[in-house]
């Protein structure tokens, strides 16, 4: 048996169990105190959301704007900051890019036609055509991919409707949000699809800062992103990479402040970007399917922020403050114990031999206060579905070589990396911390709010979930 000591992450090893004691007991009340002495906005590691107060933790208690990841490398004058932003959760939101946009009369270097455009043969030659050929950028905050149909594949492209002319086997349009580049050091696999994954992150392994697979990884997402998004000839030397990687892999980030519950580390709370980076972990920890190396079994409590906000009489006290933060513990108890009769979802029920698993949030976001997954288990839940499309995005239908079967979908997600029928429709999970900065949401944007999310979930799984439910959810949610 592996032993935790062993496995921890390289952030976790440096605490002692006193500091955690220390952590869990008391730093909440005490960056509270804090909090209320100044304006938590004075601080550069804070920006606002639409939910209150987002912090960012990074060394030396600032963003350092001479790292690489703000320098542009390409011909068209972006970088990583073009599509990671850190008041948008170090992601992008169609809010950000319409001021932007209007800023610039789409000139920023973002709306470049290569990712940027619904197309890479748009007419960008007015700034009404730009609103045109931007409009995904604009509506959604995605960016389009194109991936070609790959060689080995078991099926095969038999119709394409695309309202912007474009795809084809050769290059299918693909349209996808941008991942934050925050809280690296607990990813299970890299980009939605897993495409830029060096090599599969499988217990027993650590993972963190110093693990050589999930920096390999990232390195290489860096370097593709500068030769393809940034349009550059040759991508930079690995000192340049290294910097990059190790800007992105000390950043946290979460939620510190809620305009309804208030500080979230208020009265044992522990919320914030700074408890965040204390949080262990390891690949497998708490899974599901019965992959910790520690041999532990899977807790459906998998989001324990929040445990003393727990108030069943609320209702009576006169303090709004005290309300909201017991609608947050509400929606945390929710997101562990609702009931889901999860089925017909690719990689899981098919994966398992069950037809109907019984779960909850926390079997897909099972790790601990994080709320990915701990392994890699990319899935289909639906949302890439015939069923619901939007006349803005392609439609494919694909055929299946050996038996003739056809599906139809928006994107084919990780099938246009593995070739495999079985792929289709197949996403990763991201991590949940922040959420509430970085709408829209799921790996097309189509769900604008928080709420919306919750409203899938509900009618996808026939969860029953009442107003007050939705409403608690998404207070939890957009404390995370």
């Amino acid at each position: 048996m592996f032993q935790h000591s062993t496995i921890r992450s390289a952030v976790c090893q440096r605490l002692t169990a006193a500091a955690v004691a220390f952590l869990l007991a008391g730093v909440g009340s005490t960056h509270a105190q804090q909090a209320n002495r100044q304006p938590a906005t004075a601080s550069p590691l804070i920006t606002t959301d639409p939910s209150g107060l987002l912090q960012t933790n990074a060394p030396g208690g600032s963003i350092d704007s001479s790292n690489p990841f703000f320098q542009s490398f390409g011909s068209n004058g972006r970088s990583c900051n073009s599509c990671h932003r850190q008041a948008q959760g170090w992601s992008i939101t169609p809010d950000e890019l319409r001021q932007r946009f209007t800023k610039t009369n789409g000139n920023d270097p973002i709306f470049a036609l290569v990712d940027g455009a619904v197309s890479p043969v748009a007419d960008v030659s007015s700034v009404y055509a730009r609103r045109i050929a931007y409009a995904m950028l604009l509506s959604r905050g995605v960016v389009r991919i194109g991936m070609p149909i790959p060689a080995n594949a078991e099926f095969r492209l038999t119709k394409v409707d695309d309202p912007y002319g474009y795809a084809s086997a050769r290059e299918l349009s693909l349209f996808r949000r941008p991942l934050p580049s925050t809280n690296l050091i607990w990813d299970t696999a890299v980009m939605w699809d897993g495409r830029e994954t060096a090599a599969p992150f499988k217990p027993p392994m650590d993972a963190g800062i110093d693990h050589e697979d999930l920096l390999e990884s990232l390195a290489s997402q860096a370097r593709d992103a500068i030769l393809g998004h940034e349009q550059a000839g040759a991508a930079p030397g690995a000192a340049i990479i290294d910097q990059i990687v190790d800007f992105e892999t000390h950043l946290f980030t979460a939620q510190l402040s809620d305009q309804d519950a208030g500080q979230l580390n208020h009265s044992n709370g522990m919320g914030g970007a700074n408890i965040l980076a204390q949080q262990r972990f390891w690949i497998g920890i708490n899974d599901v399917l019965g992959n910790d190396p520690t041999a532990e079994p899977f807790d459906e409590n998998a989001m324990r922020l929040f445990d003393d906000w727990n108030d069943p009489n609320a209702q009576f006290n006169h303090d709004p403050g005290s309300r909201a933060r017991a609608a947050v513990a509400r929606g945390q108890q929710l997101f562990n114990t609702l009931p889901i009769a999860i089925t017909g979802v690719g990689g899981l029920n098919d994966a398992t031999g069950q037809a109907v698993i019984h779960g909850t949030c926390s079997t897909c976001h099972d790790s601990p206060n994080i709320g990915n997954h701990s392994v890699a288990l990319p899935i289909n839940i639906g949302i890439a579905d015939a069923s619901r499309r939007t006349p803005d995005m392609p439609l494919y239908t694909l055929t299946n070589y050996s038996t003739g079967q056809t599906v139809q979908t928006t994107d084919p997600g990780l099938a246009l990396r593995t070739g495999k029928w079985a792929d289709i429709g197949k996403f990763k999970g991201p991590i949940l911390r922040g959420v509430a900065a970085r709408a829209p949401y799921f790996h097309n944007g189509s769900a604008a709010a928080l709420g919306d999310v919750v409203d899938f979930y509900n009618t996808r799984f026939n969860i029953n979930i009442t107003a007050q439910q939705k409403h608690d959810l998404v207070a939890f949610l957009s404390a995370l």
